[in-house]
C-alpha cells in the first residue's frame, strides 16, 4: 500500500466505529472497489451530515454512532435543502458548489445502498425510502469551464524552463538580504527544482510524487513506476515517462541526496528533507511539496500558481504534441472527458476544425 493510502486507512480505521453499524457496513462494501483515500472522505461528509442532523433535532441520538436508520426514512425535501443551505451559508468553513455536489452525492451513495443493494434479515431493503432519490445529480464543472478558470494561472511555453531556473538561481538573488530564506534555498535548491521539473516535465500528481521510493526511478529509459490515483491493485505500479530536462535535473539531485540529507538506509523515499530537531532525512510531506511550491511561485510573479497547476501546465504543453487519448494516458486520467480541459486550454481542436473548413470552401 502506497504511503499516502496508509495514512487514510489509519485514520479511516479510527473513524468507523464513531459511525452507525450501516454505515460500516457500507465502507466494507466499498472497499474493495474505492481507494482508503475516497472512503475516508465519505466518511467525514458523513460525519458533517450526522452532526447537522442531531444540532437540528432530526436526530434524537447523543453521538453520530446510534442514528437511526428510521430517522433517514423520515427526513422531508425540506430537511435536505435545509441542509443544502448549510453547506453552502454556515459562517465556518463556507463549501463551494463543487464540494456541496460531491457531499450531496456521497449520501446518495450511502442512500442508494441502504435502499437498493443491503437486505435486512427478512431479504426487505434495510431503507424503505431513500429522499436521496430525489436529488438531482447536477454536473457543476464542464471542462470548458474548468479550462476558463485556469486561463493566465498556468505556466505556458518558455515559462515553464525559466520558472525551473528561477527555483535554481533567480530566487536567491530576490531573498538576498534574508539569511534564512537564503540558507534554505541554497540547502534545498536542487531538490526543489527537480520535483518542479519532475512534474512540468511528467504530469506527476503531488501524491504521486510524494510516493515515489529511489527504487522506482529508472534514469536510463527515463521512466517512474508509479501507484497511480484510482488503481486499486496495491502490487502494481504504473511506468510514466519523463522528458530529458526532467533526467538531468534528477541525476543532479540524485548525486547530493545522501550527502546533502544524510538518509538512512532504511528511507525509501526519493524525495527527503530534514525535519527541525532532526539530523536524518525522511520522506517529504504532500503539504511540504504544495507549500515549496507556493513559496516560489509568489516570489516568480504567478501567485495562483499551485503544484497542481504544474500538473495543468504540463498537460496543456504535451496537449499541443500529441492527441487527447495519449495526453489521457500519460496522465493517468480514467475518461477522455477530464482530459478534454486542455482541448479546451490550447484552443487546439477548434482552430484545426475552422482551418479545414476555410480549406474546404477555398
Amino acid at each position: 500500500m502506497n504511503i499516502q493510502k496508509g495514512i487514510d486507512r489509519a485514520k479511516l480505521d479510527e473513524k468507523i466505529p464513531m459511525m452507525p453499524w450501516y454505515v460500516q457496513q457500507f465502507i466494507d462494501y466499498k472497499l474493495p472497489d474505492l481507494s482508503p483515500s475516497t472512503l475516508l472522505e465519505y466518511v467525514r461528509d458523513y460525519e458533517t451530515f450526522f452532526n447537522w442532523l442531531r444540532a437540528e433535532g432530526l436526530s434524537q441520538s447523543e453521538d453520530n454512532g446510534h442514528i437511526l436508520l428510521e430517522e433517514l426514512e423520515t427526513l422531508r425535501m425540506e430537511s435536505v435543502t435545509g441542509y443544502r443551505l448549510y453547506l453552502t451559508t454556515r459562517r465556518e468553513g463556507t463549501n463551494s458548489r463543487i464540494t456541496v455536489s460531491r457531499k450531496l452525492s456521497s449520501l446518495r451513495s450511502l442512500f442508494h445502498y441502504l435502499s437498493q443493494i443491503a437486505e435486512d434479515e427478512n431479504f426487505y431493503p434495510l431503507l424503505k425510502r431513500n429522499i436521496m432519490a430525489k436529488i438531482e445529480n447536477k454536473r457543476i464543472h464542464k471542462p470548458k469551464d474548468t479550462a476558463a478558470k485556469l486561463k493566465g494561472k498556468i505556466l505556458e511555453e518558455e515559462e515553464l524552463i525559466e520558472f525551473i531556473s528561477f527555483i535554481h538561481e533567480g530566487y536567491a538573488e530576490d531573498v538576498a538580504n534574508n539569511k534564512q530564506a537564503l540558507y534554505a534555498h541554497g540547502l534545498n535548491k536542487e531538490r526543489d527544482a527537480c520535483i518542479a521539473s519532475l512534474i512540468l516535465n511528467s504530469g506527476l500528481r503531488v501524491s504521486e510524487v510524494v510516493n515515489l521510493n529511489i527504487d522506482d526511478l529508472d534514469l536510463p529509459n527515463k521512466m517512474l513506476h508509479v501507484f497511480r490515483k484510482g488503481n486499486n491493485d496495491e502490487t502494481f505500479k504504473t511506468p510514466v515517462y519523463f522528458r530529458n530536462q526532467a533526467k538531468d535535473d534528477l541525476e543532479h539531485y540524485i548525486n547530493l541526496r545522501q550527502s546533502r540529507y544524510h538518509v538512512p538506509k532504511r528511507e525509501k523515499a526519493l524525495f527527503v528533507a530534514i525535519r527541525n530537531g532532526q539530523k536524518e532525512g525522511t520522506r517529504m510531506t504532500k503539504r511540504a511539496i504544495q507549500a515549496m511550491i507556493i513559496k516560489y511561485a509568489k516570489r516568480f510573479g504567478k501567485p495562483f500558481l499551485t503544484v497542481h497547476k504544474l500538473r495543468h501546465s504540463f498537460a496543456t504543453d504535451y496537449y499541443l504534441q500529441n492527441d487527447i487519448y495519449k495526453t489521457k494516458e500519460q496522465l493517468g486520467h480514467a475518461s477522455t472527458e477530464t482530459t478534454e480541459v486542455y482541448a479546451h486550454l490550447t484552443d487546439k481542436t477548434m482552430s484545426q476544425a475552422i482551418e479545414r473548413r476555410n480549406e474546404s470552401t477555398s
